[in-house]
């Protein structure tokens, strides 16, 4: 099993988190903003990650902190159980409609942190989440995973639909790309031997 657990406590959040990798996409979260929770459950069940994640944040402010925070939980725990990322296939992507929204994603495990994110949300808000933050955890996932990240909105015009489309995207994407192929079992899926 390729799992990590990772404990993270500051003066904004206080976070703990154990994600297993090779799961059937169970979760129990609890992230203080129910939109959050969902978005994260539904990344969790779409993945096939089991996810169990608490977290009190300083919600009194925003969730920015909690959004944010919670991205670098878990990028720094998918890191971890990639391990030596030998075998793994590398690369995922998912076209992934949602009623009239279609999002497009794409993945490469490579080592590198990039994100290319696209997605024109018109509402400032879901509930009480800010939409903005929805970058904000990306950006945070994607540089402490290592990993590079395009994200593209085709179409859309409901907010909670964009959003939603993006999380489910992105995990399908990711659960390609964290698969081990028996093609390259015991290899560094690179030239340079290393990711």
């Amino acid at each position: 099993m390729r799992e990590a657990t990772i404990n993270r406590k500051t003066n904004e959040t206080d976070i703990s988190l154990i994600l297993n990798i090779d799961g059937r996409g169970i979760s129990k979260i609890n992230t203080g903003c129910g939109f959050l929770d969902h978005m994260l459950t539904l990344f969790s069940r779409h993945a096939r990650f089991d996810i169990e994640l608490s977290c009190k944040g300083d919600t009194y402010v925003d969730y920015h902190h909690t959004a944010e925070d919670i991205g670098i939980v878990l990028g720094t725990a998918l890191n971890q159980a990639l391990g030596d990322m030998k075998g793994i296939a590398r690369y995922g992507s998912a076209l992934l409609p949602m009623d009239e929204t279609l999002i497009i994603s794409a993945v490469d495990i490579s080592g590198r942190a990039h994100l290319e994110y696209s997605l024109q949300i018109p509402a400032q808000k879901v509930g009480d989440f800010d939409t903005e933050l929805c970058e904000e955890f990306f950006i945070s996932l994607v540089r402490n995973a290592k990993i590079t990240l395009h994200i593209k909105q085709i179409s859309g015009s409901n907010s909670h639909h964009i959003i939603e489309g993006s999380f489910k995207s992105v995990a399908r994407s990711l659960k390609d790309a964290v698969k081990i192929d028996d093609e390259y079992a015991g290899e560094i899926p690179s030239t340079k031997g290393v990711l």
